[in-house]
C-alpha cells in the first residue's frame, strides 16, 4: 500500500440507491486497504451500515437546493483542512458546488485532490458541469463518458476513467438457488405460476423503463401460443400512481390480464431473476450502467435488451445473443421465442464486480496522490 490516505464522499444523504451503496462499497474497500474514510450527507438509513465498517460519517446538509445550503462551504472548508483530506470526491451536483467553493478557499498548496463521478447524463447545463470538473472525472460506463466527451468537449479525454459499476458476486452468482422456503411461500402467493415460463422485467414504474413495450411482447409470445407469463417488478412513485393504473388497463387491453403479475417492489428481486427464463432491459431510454441486467446475468439468467446505454454494453461483453435494436419489439419476441427454443447459456465469469470497481477507484485515489 501507498501512505495512509483520507478520502471524503460527499452526497445529498445514504438512503437506498445506486449512487449511496457504491459510496458504501468505496469507504468499505478504503478501510479494508488501509485508508480513511468519511463521507459528508444528511445522513439516513445506511449510516449504521456505514460506520460498521470502520467509515465515518459527518452530518451536513449538502443536498438541498436552497441558499441557506451555502453556509457549509465554511464546514467543508474546516474538515477538509482539520482532518488532513487527501481527496474530495462528489457524486451529486449541488454537493459539488459546495466541495469545489469550500476546495477554493484553501491554500492551493494543501488543497485536496478533487474527484467526481458522473452517475448519469445529466441536462447539459452551467449547473452539470462541475460534475466534469474533478482532476479526474468518473463516468460509469462507456455510454457516460461519451456523455461527457459530446457535451462537455473542454475536458481533456486523459482526465476520464471510466469505471462500471458492479455486482457482488457474493450474492449474485451462477450457483445461486432461491431456498425452498422461499420458492413455497412465492408459489403459495401466486398459485397460477406453477408450470409457466417466467419473463421478467424488474424496474421502477415509470414511463422509459419499458413497461409498455414489455407487454405488447408478452401479448406477441402468448398469441404465439407460448406458455409464459410476465412479472413487473417495481414500484411507481406516488406521484405517479396513475401510471400503474394505465398499465394495467392495457394488460386488459391485450387480452393478457392473466398472463402478467405486478409485483410491486421487491426486496427479493435477486431470487425472482433466480427463478426467471428470461429477463428484460426494454428501457426507451439509454440506462446509465444497467444494474439489474448485470444483476441477472451473474445469476445465470439470461437478458434481452435494447442496445444502447450502459445496457448495451454489458450485453455485447457478457450476453451478445440477448441484444436487440432499441425499441424493437417485435425483435425481442423474437429473439425470446428463439432463446426457448434453444436456451444459450451465460458464461460464468464476467468484469461487472463490486471488486473491480473498488479496485479500479481506489487505484486512481493512490495515483492521484502519488
Amino acid at each position: 500500500m501507498s501512505r495512509r490516505l483520507t478520502v471524503v464522499q460527499l452526497l445529498p444523504e445514504l438512503e437506498v440507491g445506486g449512487v449511496e451503496r457504491g459510496t458504501l462499497e468505496i469507504a468499505e474497500a478504503l478501510v479494508a486497504a488501509g485508508h480513511r474514510a468519511l463521507v459528508v450527507s444528511a445522513g439516513g438509513r445506511l449510516v449504521d451500515e456505514l460506520e460498521a465498517c470502520g467509515a465515518e460519517h459527518r452530518q451536513l446538509t449538502i443536498g438541498a437546493k436552497r441558499l441557506t445550503s451555502l453556509v457549509h462551504v465554511p464546514a467543508l472548508t474546516r474538515l477538509f483542512s482539520s482532518e488532513g483530506v487527501d481527496i474530495v470526491h462528489a457524486r451529486s451536483r449541488l454537493p459539488a458546488w459546495l466541495g469545489r467553493c469550500a476546495l477554493r478557499r484553501m491554500p492551493s498548496a494543501r488543497r485536496p485532490a478533487w474527484v467526481t463521478t458522473v452517475h448519469g447524463p445529466y441536462s447539459v447545463n452551467a449547473y452539470s458541469r462541475i460534475m466534469t470538473s474533478g482532476d479526474a472525472v468518473i463516468a460509469i460506463s462507456a455510454f457516460i463518458r461519451d456523455y461527457i466527451e459530446s457535451n462537455y468537449p473542454e475536458v481533456p479525454a486523459n482526465r476520464i476513467t471510466v469505471i462500471p459499476r458492479g455486482v457482488d458476486t457474493r450474492r449474485y452468482h451462477a450457483g445461486f438457488k432461491p431456498d425452498a422456503t422461499w420458492v413455497a411461500a412465492f408459489l403459495r402467493d401466486h398459485p397460477g405460476l406453477v408450470g409457466r415460463t417466467l419473463l421478467t422485467l424488474p424496474g421502477r414504474l415509470t414511463r422509459w423503463k419499458g413497461q409498455e413495450d414489455f407487454l405488447a411482447l408478452i401479448a406477441i409470445l402468448r398469441r404465439a401460443g407460448r406458455p409464459v407469463h410476465g412479472l413487473v417488478i417495481g414500484g411507481a412513485h406516488p406521484r405517479k400512481a396513475g401510471f400503474a393504473d394505465e398499465l394495467a388497463a392495457r394488460a386488459g387491453q391485450l387480452g393478457i390480464a392473466a398472463d402478467v403479475s405486478f409485483l410491486g417492489q421487491r426486496d427479493d428481486l435477486r431470487e425472482l431473476l433466480a427463478i426467471s427464463t428470461i429477463a428484460y432491459s426494454l428501457t426507451g431510454e439509454p440506462e446509465a450502467f444497467g444494474r439489474t441486467t448485470i444483476e441477472a446475468l451473474a445469476l445465470g439468467t439470461p437478458v434481452i435488451g435494447y442496445d444502447h446505454g450502459g445496457t448495451g454494453e454489458i450485453l455485447t461483453r457478457v450476453y451478445p445473443a440477448g441484444l436487440v435494436a432499441a425499441g424493437d419489439v417485435a425483435a425481442a419476441a423474437a429473439r425470446t421465442q428463439a432463446l426457448l427454443d434453444s436456451p444459450q447459456a451465460v458464461p460464468h465469469e464476467h468484469p461487472y464486480t463490486i471488486a473491480a470497481m473498488q479496485a479500479a477507484t481506489i487505484a486512481l485515489y493512490e495515483r492521484l496522490c502519488r
